[in-house]
């Protein structure tokens, strides 16, 4: 019998390594159509593609996972925003208070008592066709009463569900607390949304109030039909509500900063979008981002809405994202733009949708990763952590809640003072509590497709 050297062995080991190797190349393994290891190795294909981060991704992963979980692992520690969703099952796609219900809450502590708070209610939403409404409070959430201990894992809880049993009470500083009323709330769907809008004196000079709750594809037109009456009604302050503005629609945006900024042209810069080494850099001036989605309405008749204002105030909060936040960022470096209210959530990051269409009549996986990284014509970005506003200030000063357009409401009120603030209004019994930002689910991706 022929003997080999340990080296030889070694050798011989080496070698077959290697021709399984090219073994592999040459008859890659094929899967089962619409496994599991199917559709995620389509996932890192993309991905390497398309993500932003595509040099950090995983050396190996494993291929079995569910391709949510599969997904889920192949992000940066950094990102909060990619997600990847099946259409065939509801229960894939991102879920929030708002997207489930229709509201969006916040939560105070008041002399001990731990609350929820109603910020914002969205028209014809299941929240508010059974009576929610801004300023009222949530005692408890299917039985369990608020505190200051459990206030993130109801919200976590109330995020996932598909029903809800709430306490509600309301508030005034002249009756005090109303008796407890009992709702339940159903998941349904919720459509498009109003854009509200109002002329108001300040100072002796008329402001234009706009409230935008979504930028959704084609407000071009609406916004030209609202700053054609604040024209007519000879408004000289704008205000707008970006406070429960989870994003949208890059073309809507800059419809509206096309309207606002004073002296710009159609080819001046007003976005960057970069990209990783396969992306690079896209630079779009107002009238190209303005046409990327809008066909309707021109850049030239946008100008002619533009109001006598050389500054604008924007009313901002933590669910204040994406396109609101490329109105804050974007238009600074043509106007002054004074934000009141809180940080915003920090969504610098733009993707559009790759879907999995390999299968004839069935639709596959659809993923929105961070494909770019937004910055404005200054070169300024990297808000990650959110942008400051100009003067901070948390809407909840009292336990008595203003509607949104009231001129006693307390961001709105300071704007309309010229961000003076004639007096302190804090209730020193009053304390917020703070959740997480990353409980926090925003809307689907900035559109750019």
């Amino acid at each position: 019998m022929k003997k080999y050297s340990s080296s030889v062995i070694v050798l011989f080991f080496v070698i077959g390594i290697f021709f399984i190797s090219c073994q592999s190349d040459d008859n890659p393994v094929s899967y089962e159509k619409a496994s599991n290891q199917y559709t995620n190795i389509w996932m890192l294909e993309q991905m390497k593609k398309y993500y932003y981060w595509n040099e950090e991704l995983p050396f190996f992963t494993n291929l079995s996972l569910n391709p949510k979980d599969y997904f889920e692992k192949l992000l940066n520690t950094d990102d909060r925003f990619s997600y990847a969703e099946n259409p065939s099952d509801p229960e894939t796609a991102p879920k929030s208070i708002r997207n489930t219900y229709g509201f969006d809450i916040s939560f105070v502590e008041y002399n001990g008592q731990a609350f929820g708070v109603v910020l914002f209610v969205l028209t014809d939403s299941p929240a508010q066709r059974n009576g929610l409404k801004r300023g009222q409070f949530i005692k408890s959430i299917n039985g369990i009463t608020v505190s200051h201990h459990n206030f993130e894992n109801l919200y976590k809880e109330l995020t996932a569900s598909g029903n809800v049993q709430l306490e509600l009470v309301e508030y005034s500083s002249a009756t005090g607390f109303s008796a407890i009323k009992n709702v339940e709330l159903i998941r349904s769907f919720t459509f498009s949304q109003p854009i509200k809008y109002k002329v108001m004196l300040s100072d002796n000079q008329k402001a234009g109030y706009v409230e935008i709750p979504h930028f959704d594809v084609g407000l071009a037109a609406t916004f030209l039909r609202i700053f054609k009456e604040f024209q007519n009604e000879s408004v000289t302050k704008v205000i707008i509500d970006l406070r429960y503005n989870g994003g949208g629609d890059v073309s809507s945006a800059a419809a509206l900063s096309i309207i606002l900024a004073p002296n710009i042209k159609p080819d001046d810069l007003f976005i960057k979008f970069k990209g990783n080494k396969n992306g690079g850099l896209v630079n779009k001036t107002f009238k190209e981002a303005l046409e990327m989605n809008e066909s309707q309405v021109n850049y030239e008749a946008l100008r002619a809405a533009h109001p006598a204002i050389q500054e604008v105030y924007v009313l901002s909060g933590n669910h204040t994202a994406s396109a609101s936040e490329i109105i804050i960022n974007n238009l600074t470096p043509y106007m002054n733009v004074i934000v009141i209210g809180d940080k915003t959530t920090g969504k610098d990051a733009a993707g559009f949708a790759i879907e999995d269409n390999r299968i004839a009549d069935k639709r596959g996986w659809v993923l929105y990763p961070v494909i770019y990284k937004l910055f404005n014509a200054r070169n300024e970005g990297n808000y990650t952590s959110g942008i400051s506003p100009t003067i901070e200030l948390n809407e909840l000063q009292e336990m008595e809640v203003f509607p949104l357009g009231d001129i006693r409401e307390t961001l709105l009120n300071l704007a309309l003072n010229g961000g003076n603030r004639v007096k302190s209004k804090r209730d020193s019994t009053v304390k917020n509590l703070i959740l997480n930002k990353n409980y926090i689910v925003t809307d689907p991706f900035l559109k750019i497709y």
